[in-house]
């Protein structure tokens, strides 16, 4: 079946549908539903946020709209991604192979082991160009030291042939950036790109994220935990707890009106620089639920300070509390905001 056919009616400017995505992992402790029916769309040149605590499904997302899973362990047993007009689920290995890195490039959370220690950093980003955009040898070279220029790595030409342990954690990730915009993607996937760096050198690549973005139109999806390093990046955001979308608001009304009990007690724990001292930070209680064995009724109802009885017997219903806000909440109307805030 050639790419026509297979082309979604009724696209026009999104890049990115995916619609009740759900990928599990198959244990022998049972079924672990890492990402369970979520749903979201992304226009081109946007930037959506995701956000939540470790373990929530964000990653695993990811790595599903790249086709990464692996089985037999793990399987997307349900849901569509459609890129482009094109259902990426409905492809042969190698067409996906023909789409990942060259229009879908992600960058992973910690480049020492995305990158070849044995191999030079040229060598690496050097495949990159030959296999999607037929470089020969000498302009894949050229290309290499062109992107580590781009990325802002200093002394580019010598640079380039050193090795992955040869470069501080910042330049490595600036080398993770490198090679995911080699080939100018239309989507960019960044899973945690400042994770483990110091605060300076995270402003640094989440500037450098934005410029790039700016230049080249890429639609970019920025995962983290951390809800104020997308306030502002991003111009949507859902928030994910045991693989489910809990709130998706456009970024602005999700910091002034947030519906959800846990976009809440996030934005709670969040460190405020007006914090009084010597008072306690917040934490929510608890810790996030086993997903493999999830408790009757909604999953953050253990931790919930607005739950009542009916949020440990039945799901909650994922409601429309604005326009292109939505909450997963028993209660996400009666205690949503203004819409007009």
């Amino acid at each position: 079946m050639t790419r026509a056919l297979k082309r979604v009616t009724g696209q026009t400017d999104t890049i990115l549908s995916v619609k009740d995505l759900s990928t599990s992992f198959y244990t022998g402790d049972g079924v672990v539903k890492a990402v369970d029916g979520v749903s979201f769309e992304l226009k081109k040149g946007e930037t959506l946020g995701v956000v939540g605590e470790s373990g929530s499904g964000k990653s695993v997302m990811n790595l599903s709209l790249m086709r990464l899973i692996q089985e037999p362990q793990g399987r997307i047993v349900n849901g569509e991604i459609v890129f482009d007009g094109v259902n990426v689920r409905q492809l042969r290995i190698d067409e996906v192979r023909k789409i990942r890195g060259k229009r879908i490039a992600m960058i992973f959370q910690d480049p020492m082991t995305s990158l070849n220690p044995f191999l030079k950093i040229s060598t690496q980003l050097m495949e990159v160009t030959r296999l999607h955009l037929g470089h020969s040898k000498k302009q894949a070279y050229e290309h290499a030291v062109k992107m580590l220029k781009t990325v802002g790595i200093p002394d580019a030409e010598t640079r380039v042939d050193g090795y992955p342990h040869e470069f501080s954690g910042g330049m490595r990730q600036r080398v993770m950036i490198a090679m995911a915009l080699s080939c100018e993607p239309e989507l960019l996937i960044a899973d945690e790109p400042t994770t483990a760096l110091d605060v300076t050198i995270q402003a640094q690549i989440l500037e450098l994220i934005k410029d790039l973005k700016g230049r080249m139109g890429t639609s970019v999806i920025l995962v983290t935990h951390d809800l104020g390093v997308v306030a502002g990046m991003t111009d949507k955001i859902i928030v994910m707890y045991a693989g489910k979308v809990f709130e998706q608001a456009p970024t602005r009304r999700l910091f002034a009106s947030p519906a959800n009990p846990y976009t809440k007690a996030l934005l709670k724990s969040v460190p405020d620089p007006a914090h009084e001292q010597g008072k306690e930070l917040y934490q929510i209680p608890g810790l996030p639920p086993d997903v493999a064995n999830l408790p009757p009724g909604c999953p953050f109802a253990p931790r919930c300070e607005r739950a009542e009885e009916i949020c440990g017997k039945e799901f909650p219903p994922f409601v429309e509390v604005a326009s292109g806000h939505h909450s997963l909440c028993h209660f996400a109307v009666t205690s949503a905001p203004n819409p007009s805030a």
